[in-house]
């Protein structure tokens, strides 16, 4: 995948169907004596905590942005809960009301951004 003088075009053509194969999974060079480790390190199926079956180099990924176990915060009360559970605790957590100290009312914790502007 890279440009070679001709004048060494064979030599490094002869090198490389010797020494290097492509990855049937990701299609990256590897060296042939490096392939079943690159196999075993990036494309091994494991399983996630939420028991999703994944290639290891994706689990990261999934983890993070994917997986309904992921940790997520509260934007009300900032407690750290799983993605699953995040939404019913934020209807719930949003629905409790705070006392402002500005005009005394009791105002749903998830308009509290906005009173100030509506405050008085």
């Amino acid at each position: 995948k890279k440009d070679i003088p001709v004048a060494n075009f064979i030599m490094h053509e002869i090198h490389c169907s010797r020494n290097i194969e492509v990855c049937r999974y990701c299609s990256e060079l590897i060296a042939k004596s490096e392939m079943k480790t690159h196999i075993e390190a990036e494309h091994a199926q494991v399983t996630c905590k939420c028991r999703m079956k994944i290639e290891k180099c994706l689990l990261k990924d999934h983890e993070a942005s994917a997986c309904p176990l992921r940790p997520a915060l509260c934007q009300f009360c900032d407690i750290q809960l799983t993605f699953d559970k995040l939404q019913d605790h934020e209807i719930y957590c949003g629905a409790r009301t705070e006392r402002c100290g500005g005009c005394g009312r009791n105002i749903l914790v998830k308009d509290l951004k906005e009173h100030p502007g509506v405050c008085g």
